[in-house]
């Protein structure tokens, strides 16, 4: 087991808690996608949105939004979602055309990469998440007739549980290199229940295998309440990201990684910012400040 989290992540499916962020995440993916300059395409975002009476006014183009780029939420914290999808994109069609030929991703929400990129033909892409949110998911895309470009296996689980002997059951075979995926998942968890899902993401990690995720570094996150970010969000969309975080200490999981044989990497957003020539800048009291992204690979003996 992962561990326990706070009561207020436990909603089930995509009408509060962390379920509702899958949808925020999906409209700033629906915004991007529009866009002249876009760095990644989706074209089941929109629906996604549209289908979800909570977020049925929610805007998926940026010329819908008022202020436009100006905007904080719908603005520069969508830019940080579409920048965040195209360089975990990114590495994971470089994983799996390196050694990877299972893809997981922890916490999948409302991921429709194993639709929308061009996968290899023997690959397997898994989807972990909590039924309610699946179920949703799958709703959408049944109604659109979308066909997924790779074998995609559900698995509807919450990461809280018995994870691992469900996705045994699905058919993931800890022989065979993986690239797992932990998208704007881990700061929804106490630390100790980080660890434990690293430490079982390793132990199920064959040589050749990879991880992504992302990490939030602030020693005390209530220090940027005020942020635009932030605040915009809770007053435009009515969702309090601090409320849903766990503000306990984090631990250094990169650094148990590396001591586990792991090359790991560790980077801020904006570097990504300059090698695209778009997305996010540092700002004063930015709610960004702490965010990392981390990548690791178990490099073969």
């Amino acid at each position: 087991m992962v561990g326990t989290a706070p009561q207020h992540t436990d909603r089930d499916g995509v009408d509060g808690g962390v379920g509702l962020t899958a949808l925020l995440v999906a409209a700033a993916r629906a915004i991007e996608t529009y866009r002249h300059d876009s760095l990644a395409q989706d074209i089941y975002a929109e629906t996604f949105v549209r289908a979800a009476p909570v977020c049925a006014d929610w805007p998926v183009r940026i010329q819908q939004v008022a202020g436009g780029d100006d905007n904080p939420l719908w603005g520069r914290f969508a830019r940080y979602f579409g920048l965040r999808t195209r360089v975990l994109d990114d590495f994971l069609l470089r994983s799996v055309r390196t050694s990877a030929r299972q893809v997981v991703l922890l916490g999948a929400g409302l991921d429709t990469r194993a639709f929308r990129l061009d996968w290899p033909s023997d690959c397997v892409v898994f989807e972990i998440d909590r039924a309610g949110v699946l179920a949703f998911k799958h709703q959408v895309l049944t109604g659109l007739s979308a066909t997924p470009k790779v074998k995609r296996v559900p698995v509807p689980v919450d990461l809280r549980e018995d994870w691992v002997t469900a996705l045994s059951a699905a058919g993931f075979d800890p022989a065979v290199p993986s690239v797992w995926l932990a998208e704007g998942l881990l700061f929804y968890l106490p630390g100790p229940a980080e660890t434990a899902l690293i430490d079982r993401v390793e132990q199920l990690s064959a040589e050749g295998s990879a991880l992504a995720y992302e990490a939030k570094l602030e020693k005390d996150l209530l220090q940027y309440r005020d942020s635009a970010i932030y605040t915009a969000t809770r007053e435009q969309i009515g969702i309090d990201l601090l409320h849903l975080f766990d503000k306990g200490p984090r631990p250094d999981s990169a650094g148990h990684l590396t001591a586990k044989g792991w090359s790991t990497s560790v980077h801020t957003p904006f570097e990504f910012t300059h090698r695209h020539g778009r997305g996010p800048l540092p700002e004063p009291n930015d709610a960004l400040e702490g965010n990392r992204w981390v990548f690791a690979d178990k490099t073969r003996l």
